[in-house]
């Protein structure tokens, strides 16, 4: 039977999704009355962002709903997202206070409504519902062939009036109050894909899908201007407030017209401003700021202050507008992540906050005509990266990032510290720029003083570059490196050996500077990519078969081989310390190898293959990269911060699904999980002894019983000068009994009445609590009890009991016979060695003499003595076999 998980991961858990912003969705900006601050909510998938337009600095991750969002309102207290047929209200931009359950189809539209909210569905059906209550309050049905809901909005100042617009152009002023059909409006014979209220009581802003814009007074039932974009159907809609006349209205192909009310002509283009349509945007009430997010990732702020009426960019947060293709650390200090995505683009993520973050732009051929005119237009655009590699030695320097483009045989430098493309297009002079002979750029590494650059071809050879210059230093064989594409390139920390993996099944080691050929291994299948570790020499390599290999470089070996992936290895990443090896493949499962055991310690899935691994160079992250999902993904290392149990992984191991971070389950069931985890956690505890056959000392610390032999010498040294003095008012003390345990004294008061008057000589000579126990063990042979006790006494106090064992302290010899034979029993034991010697040695310096003049003591002293020599012996064996061990270590040549 297959073993399956019930905890995911062991050593991963979810934290957070980078580089998440914006969906296709349009925004809903809200105002705070008591911070006086305006925010904007957008939604990424499952959940919804709330960022404040002061800074764009995110303020608030909703809770995630079961299905992706579909629409997104807000009122003045709650903001209200469709899912499926569902409609759920959020508190505090984060908790669901309320659901409302009862549509048939996918809800599409929403509308807070005062104390109710508006939702419409595919099937044409509306249903006013009461907020605080969730019960439905009115339903209405449109038949889809003649009045398709396509928009809906609330006329201002109209009680109780709502205004439904159609995809076949009409539209409809219904009272919901009273469920009545107020007037019909003929249209324009194009269907209806906004509506928004403009400043002037009245009249409404109408955009179609046929381009055109009517500002129509529905009082009246009469347009009073009209517009007309080429960029097709209008997207949305908004007015300025703060004194000037303007409309903007969003278009599918990311431009933005604005439009002058009162001269009713078109005053600027801004062209660009996403790269995908306009999902959604906002003028500030009294703010010349508006707000856009489009399905490009992109949330951006333009601020109106320029001449000529158009906007200037404010600030913006950015993600990839396609999936990202490869990850990886930026630094030392694991603060900034590299991203190359399907868009073209190279951008770089801080895990710290979303104001580090920068875009390093589009990769261009020519950078300075690519300037003079739009690059989304520039035929001398470069097409997406697919490999590239980053070295901050010399950042500050020169360029410090080399890119591969998909299917160009020129390489890319880009400048870190700029946030731009570099000086340099590396390229090669032997095929003299012939495009048609279909060789391009496969692997590509950074030295890691970073000086050169190794770029692996898909002919086979693999060029040296210097990466201040851009000039070509040199080349990997007599013709080429491999007969076959270069699947993988690396150079070691020291400059000293570089290591490439082709497609002829063979993994080649060279001289870095001499660039001759010093090993060669074959692999027996064809490799797919390769990872170096600098630190600890080993080499990952992923084969075509889905079975991984590690080499190291010291010994020139295979190590390790790991089966077990059913997929393609899309990318791997070590450890900082090198000790774990992270995969990830087309199966969807990402796995940690523990190299030193060479087995499987961790494995779980994703809902989407990760396409790329990268762990931070403090240990503390493992970010990835998912298909078809434009976020990176942060997992927390758990071994950081929590005792974890890794335990080899068998064969036959089942994986579970764990959400990528940020769409991660509720704190319920996360709890639930972790108190499963704790469950199965394997807690360790250490015997108090670990065989028989070793000495074992005891945990006491050396002032209880180091001390022992020496206890007349302190006494004298800290007898007092002069007797103390008692103070004129003495406080309240409670009367303790002397010991290292405290124990407060009985009261005498409450045996007073009880006491006899007559004297009990018994009582001074009383027999001690510790005497009365070593009496019986000695009956029956068990000494731990009496052990016990000495061990929660003092120096002073052992003291006292073994002078209190001699016959002229009212003991007796037979007693004395039972402290040898209770010492012989722990020599015997091999437990408490330390104290067994201390209590010995304490013992013959005050019974010596008496030990002398009785046969049985001499006898039992005699015992105890062949038993220590011979525990000593032992002893002195271990050592010497571990020193000469130790010796032979440090001296042999290994």
């Amino acid at each position: 039977m297959p073993v399956c998980s019930k905890k995911g991961s062991v050593i991963f858990s979810g934290f957070r999704a980078l580089g998440l912003y914006s969906n296709h969705l349009p925004h809903v900006v809200r105002y705070h009355k008591k911070h006086r601050e305006f925010y904007v909510v957008t939604a990424v998938g499952n959940c919804f962002h709330t960022y404040n337009v002061k800074k764009l600095g995110i303020v608030a991750v909703s809770n995630t709903v079961p299905e992706d969002i579909s629409y997104l309102a807000a009122d003045r207290m709650l903001v209200y997202v469709a899912n499926g047929r569902k409609v759920t209200a959020f508190a505090r931009n984060k908790e669901v206070v309320h659901t409302y359950t009862g549509h048939g189809a996918d809800v599409h539209l929403l509308l807070p409504f005062g104390d109710h909210i508006i939702s419409v569905d595919r099937d044409n059906v509306v249903i006013v519902w009461d907020v605080e209550s969730e019960e439905e309050y009115l339903q209405i049905t449109f038949d889809k062939v003649s009045f398709e809901v396509s928009a809906v909005m609330h006329p201002s100042t109209y009680l109780n009036k709502i205004l439904f617009g159609s995809s076949q152009g009409g539209l409809q002023l219904w009272n919901v109050k009273s469920n009545k059909l107020l007037h019909t409006f003929p249209g324009w014979a194009s269907g209806i894909t906004v509506l928004q209220q403009t400043p002037a009581v009245d009249v409404v802003g109408v955009g179609l899908s046929s381009g055109q814009i009517i500002i129509h007074n529905i009082k009246f039932d009469e347009s009073l201007m009209k517009f007309q974009q080429d960029w097709g159907p209008v997207t949305s809609l908004s007015f300025r407030t703060d004194s000037h006349p303007v409309m903007a209205a969003g278009s599918p192909v990311g431009h933005i017209g604005l439009w002058d009310l009162e001269e009713k002509k078109l005053v600027c283009q801004m062209r660009d401003a996403h790269n995908t349509a306009i999902a959604g945007l906002t003028f500030l009430h009294g703010e010349p700021l508006l707000i856009t997010n489009g399905a490009d990732n992109g949330i951006r702020v333009w601020i109106f202050d320029t001449a000529g009426g158009g906007g200037r960019l404010l600030r913006s947060r950015l993600g990839h507008s396609a999936p990202p293709t490869k990850v990886q650390h930026h630094g030392l200090n694991g603060h900034h992540i590299l991203s190359a995505g399907q868009d073209g683009t190279l951008q770089s993520f801080s895990t710290v906050h979303e104001r580090f973050n920068r875009s390093l732009g589009r990769g261009s051929i020519n950078k300075k005509k690519s300037k003079k005119k739009s690059l989304r237009y520039d035929e001398l655009k470069l097409p997406a990266i697919t490999t590239f590699a980053s070295e901050s030695a010399r950042q500050s320097d020169w360029d410090s990032i080399v890119a591969c483009h998909r299917g160009y045989l020129m390489t890319t430098t880009w400048n870190y510290q700029k946030g731009s493309m570099g000086a340099h297009r590396l390229e090669p002079k032997r095929f003299n720029k012939n495009r048609a002979l279909n060789v391009h750029a496969t692997a590509v590494d950074i030295t890691s003083c970073g000086n050169f650059v190794v770029v692996g071809l898909s002919s086979g050879h693999i060029d040296v570059y210097n990466m201040q210059s851009g000039m070509h230093r040199g080349q990997y064989g007599e013709d080429k490196a491999h007969k076959g594409p270069v699947r993988g390139v690396s150079v070691d920390g020291l400059n000293q050996l570089t290591i490439s993996a082709g497609a002829d099944k063979l993994v080649k080691i060279w001289k870095f500077k001499s660039r001759k050929l010093v090993h060669s291994i074959d692999l027996g299948t064809s490799p797919a990519t390769t990872h170096l570790h600098r630190d600890s020499g080993m080499l990952a390599i992923a084969l075509d078969d889905f079975t991984l290999n590690v080499l190291d470089m010291e010994t020139k070996r295979i190590v390790r081989k790991f089966p077990g992936h059913r997929g393609q290895v899309n990318d791997m990443a070590f450890s900082p310390d090198g000790r774990w090896l992270i995969t990830s493949a087309m199966d969807c499962t990402i796995r940690t190898w523990d190299l030193p055991s060479g087995c499987l310690v961790d494995c779980f899935l994703v809902d989407s293959a990760a396409v790329s691994l990268t762990m931070s160079p403090t240990g503390d992250f493992l970010a990835s990269s998912h298909v078809d999902c434009l976020g990176i993904y942060l997992w927390s290392n758990n071994t950081l911060c929590n005792m974890v149990s890794l335990r080899p992984l068998p064969s036959d191991y089942v994986p579970t699904v764990i959400m990528l971070p940020g769409t991660c389950p509720n704190q319920d069931e996360e709890g639930e999980e972790d108190d499963d985890l704790n469950s199965e956690m394997i807690e360790y505890e250490s015997p108090e002894q670990l065989d028989q056959q070793l000495v074992t000392l005891s945990l006491l610390p050396d002032s209880r019983w180091k001390n022992l032999l020496h206890l007349d010498i302190i006494k004298k040294r800290n007898k007092p000068k002069e007797p103390p003095k008692v103070p004129k008012a003495a406080p309240f003390f409670m009367h303790t009994i002397p010991g290292l345990i405290p124990q407060f004294a009985p009261s005498e008061g409450s045996n007073q009445e009880e006491q006899s008057k007559i004297v009990n000589f018994g009582v001074l000579a009383q027999k001690s609590h510790f005497y009365q126990q070593l009496e019986s063990a000695t009956l029956s042979n068990k000494y731990d009890g009496p052990v016990g006790m000495l061990k929660e006494m003092g120096p002073s106090g052992i003291d006292a009991e073994l002078r209190g064992l001699a016959p002229d302290m009212g003991g007796d010899v037979s007693v004395l016979q039972g402290f040898l034979k209770m010492v012989a029993s722990m020599l015997n034991s091999k437990r408490d060695f330390d104290l067994a010697q201390a209590y010995l040695a304490l013992f013959l310096k005050l019974h010596l003499r008496l030990i002398t003049q009785e046969p049985e003591l001499m006898e039992e002293a005699s015992r105890v003595s062949e038993k220590l020599e011979e525990t000593w012996t032992s002893m002195q064996t271990l050592f010497n076999q571990s020193l000469c061990l130790l010796s032979y270590t440090k001296s042999a040549l290994l």
